[in-house]
């Protein structure tokens, strides 16, 4: 602020570095002052700018009066400098003993205290009885489940002081202590810290917080989940949300506006799918707005005791469909059976375990792993090809020690997916069940691998396929489930994605429901593989004889003729459709032994490149179905 230029040996002049109006005079001339006190204030564009002594001195002569306007240069006043007034050790003058304005205090000012009570007032802490009634219906809190998701001291909160927008019906003070965030708590911070070495990814977490107002959606909370959805946008964070909460609220008096329909939350978290992974968790009750939220989400965790619906009681009742518990509405047993529910987990706190494992996935590839004894697949697969097993079992002993998470487990049951991990790399996994309807595709089962595919493809997740399929199910049947263009979604979704495709045959590649398990042809892959199990045909073996040799099967002589020749015709084309015969052809890249599954997975995932933060967006969304 200021300048000082040395008239002479003993004096400082203290001229102006600004245009303005003296305002104030702190130190009296003829008075001592201390280095670094202020000496008089100019008022500049609304402001107070202070004029610091750069010595001690005695102010020997000011140049102003308060109320005078001075400029650039002008002379303020005058510093003498002497051995006693350097000294300072003149008590009685002014400015002697004043406490330094820049030091420490111990009292806290009012502004700053102001905002850390505003802040503690929204904590669980302060919130005892709402916190109380929580906890005796079995749940956490939001902040509880946020801060076991997040790693400790990584979390900045967007919006905490906001309240309902309810203020022409409620006090300022009600709203504070009762309405705190507006029922959603949300921000930034990172996961799996301690998996990743410190690699961990950032991530957007928000939480509706059922002890305001039921978790239902406000005005000022969904305008905070727009914010947080552009931070995710424009750093491309994934997303963990936890939906609990009864849907819209009727009750805020004070947003502009009549339905509420331009609200920006439903087309911006739609837009991010497939751009960020989107997993979203479910506990108790989960209604319209809220359901509509987690059914965008790439993955829906729930809580056994959760109930997702579209529509809650109040809406049901409205419609004049009839009065309803909210437990009677889209129970677990439900929708972990249709395919709503990816994973079913028995509380929040196995939902935070399962959301962390599965965002780990899209994080990069693991530096310690472990796997079991490879050559325990050999003995995966019966000897006898008409004997069933558990391909799970499969699944567990390919992929690395406790790496497998399985989706959709009770939907589709003649498909499995999964994600996993060979040697710490992430993979998706679909496989054929033999063990529903001995593998064959139904409508379910397509629909579910080619979803999985599609959220493989999005976010640069390499997929291993591993075929066991006599084909597409066929009969009146499942054609009346609209299996024509269910199976060939499976076809087109396979066809067309971009990361790398490595196929195994455990044991049946038959006809269409073998190739769109390849995405479309044994070529399409990055390898086509069988173990010696495997065998090959453009339908399945009982039925090409049945169809190829009708006659020769009904000139046969008797039955125990016709019995016989059909199975010798079996096990001639058996013989001919044999992994190692086809493989002779070059139809297939190789037949391996079992044990060597994991290391062709391994040097084929680390040959192909990994996908580049920034990349651009691989499809325009993932279906949610």
């Amino acid at each position: 602020m200021t300048t000082a230029s040395e008239a002479s040996t003993a004096t400082i002049e203290i001229r102006s570095e600004l245009q303005g109006t003296i305002v104030a005079i702190e130190i009296p001339e003829s008075s001592f002052v201390r280095a670094g006190r202020v000496i008089l204030l100019v008022e500049s564009m609304k402001l107070h700018h202070e004029v610091i002594a750069p010595v001690a001195g005695q102010i020997g002569r000011l140049a102003v009066a308060v109320g005078e306007t001075v400029h650039v240069g002008d002379l303020l006043c005058v510093i003498t400098v002497g051995e006693e007034s350097a000294s300072g050790t003149d008590a009685t003058t002014v400015g002697a003993d004043e406490t330094d304005p820049d030091s420490p205090t111990d009292e806290m000012r009012a502004d700053l205290a102001e905002v850390i009570e505003r802040h503690r007032l929204g904590w669980d802490e302060a919130r005892g009885p709402a916190v109380a009634k929580r906890h005796a219906r079995g749940h956490r809190t939001a902040r509880e489940n946020l801060a076991d998701l997040i790693d400790p001291g990584s979390f900045i909160e967007y919006g905490p002081l906001a309240i309902a927008a309810q203020r022409r019906r409620r006090e300022l003070a009600d709203l504070i202590a009762n309405t705190p965030a507006d029922g959603l708590v949300g921000g930034i911070g990172s996961i799996n810290g301690d998996l990743f070495e410190g690699r961990a990814a950032q991530c957007i977490a928000v939480s509706y917080d059922y002890t305001v107002l039921a978790g239902t959606q406000g005005t000022q909370n969904h305008r905070k989940k727009d914010r947080l959805f552009e931070v995710a946008e424009q750093l491309r964070l994934p997303i963990v949300f936890f939906t609990e909460g009864g849907g819209g609220r009727p009750g805020d008096t004070d947003a502009p506006g009549i339905s509420g329909l331009d609200c920006l939350a439903f087309q911006w978290f739609a837009q991010l799918s497939g751009l960020v992974p989107l997993i979203g968790i479910a506990s108790g009750y989960c209604f319209a707005g809220n359901a509509a939220i987690l059914g965008c989400c790439d993955v829906v965790i729930a809580t056994e005791d959760s109930n997702i619906g579209m529509g809650g009681p109040a809406m049901i009742e409205g419609g004049g469909l009839g009065v309803y518990e909210p437990t009677e509405i889209g129970p677990v047993s439900v929708q972990r059976a249709n395919g709503v529910i990816d994973v079913v987990v028995p509380d929040e706190q196995t939902a935070v375990v399962v959301a962390k494992k599965y965002l780990s996935y899209f994080q990069g590839p693991l530096s310690q792993w472990s796997a079991s004894d490879p050559e325990l697949l050999r003995d995966v697969i019966p000897v006898d090809r008409m004997r069933s097993y558990d391909v799970r079992r499969a699944i567990e002993l390919i992929f690395d020690t406790d790496s497998v998470l399985e989706l959709r487990r009770d939907f589709g049951l003649g498909m499995i997916t999964a994600l996993a991990r060979v040697e710490g790399i992430a993979v998706g996994v679909v496989a054929n069940n033999p063990a529903h309807l001995a593998g064959a595709i139904d409508s379910d089962g397509a629909d579910k691998a080619a979803r999985f595919l599609q959220l493989c493809d999005a976010h640069g997740i390499p997929v291993i396929t591993l075929c066991d399929t006599p084909g597409m199910m066929v009969g009146p049947d499942v054609e009346a489930t609209a299996l024509v263009r269910h199976c060939s979604r499976l076809f087109v979704t396979g066809a067309n994605i971009s990361v790398p495709l490595i196929t195994i045959v455990l044991r049946k590649a038959y006809g269409l429901g073998a190739q769109a398990m390849m995405g479309g042809t044994t070529k399409a892959p990055l390898a086509c593989l069988a173990w010696p199990t495997g065998e090959f045909g453009g339908m399945g073996l009982e039925g090409a004889v049945r169809l190829g040799y009708r006659k020769e099967l009904e000139a046969a002589p008797s039955d125990e003729a016709r019995e016989a020749l059909f199975r010798e015709l079996v096990d001639r084309m058996y013989a001919h459709g044999r992994a190692v015969s086809v493989a002779s052809y070059f139809e297939i890249d190789d037949v391996i032994d079992p044990a060597d599954t994991r290391h062709w997975l391994a040097t084929l995932l680390k040959s192909a490149p990994a996908p580049q933060a920034g990349d651009p967006k691989r499809r325009s969304n993932i279906d949610t179905w």
